[in-house]
């Protein structure tokens, strides 16, 4: 059995307690400060599926008074993000190459952000010098269940070093 990720066993100890998720939230959003940004409130992490909430405030908001297309995608990426880390071996790396993403519907509610990939998408060899690409699936539903972003998140998986 591969060790747990830190960002899982953050995830496991914080949750657990009173006001924990927040405090991970916060936590998660200060290793990569932009996250701050949208106030992300992460709902569960686990490996291959993590769900985070996108508070629906003026600082997130459009022209529209909808949530914002980049805030958007910002709880996208941080939702793969920490999938990633739940989820990749101890003995590889990623980084995001791409993200294809089509807004279907205006975001007019707080936003749950989703990403999500198969177990198998993780395992098999990954020789020294080369990589993949490993397609994250990603979406964003409004409180009606209405999906108003859907897309996919491209990760480069490569071995760790030393």
């Amino acid at each position: 059995m591969a060790p747990m990720s830190q960002v899982l066993n953050l995830w496991k100890k914080t949750s657990a307690l009173p006001a924990g998720k927040r405090v991970f939230s916060l936590l998660f959003a200060q290793k990569a400060p932009y996250f701050a940004t949208i106030s992300p409130r992460f709902v569960s992490i686990e490996p291959n599926r993590t769900e985070l909430v996108i508070p629906k405030r003026r600082r997130v908001h459009n022209h529209l008074k909808t949530v914002h297309a980049i805030a958007l995608c910002n709880g996208l990426e941080a939702a793969m993000g920490a999938l990633a880390e739940a989820t990749i071996p101890g003995d590889r790396r990623w980084i995001p190459k791409g993200m294809e993403v089509s807004y279907t519907a205006k975001a007019t509610s707080d936003i749950t952000c989703i990403a999500e990939t198969d177990p198998e998408q993780w395992t098999g060899a990954v020789p020294p010098g080369s990589g993949h690409d490993l397609p994250v699936r990603v979406r964003g539903v409004r409180d009606d269940g209405t999906v108003v972003i859907d897309g996919v998140i491209r990760l480069w998986v490569t071995a760790r070093k030393g």
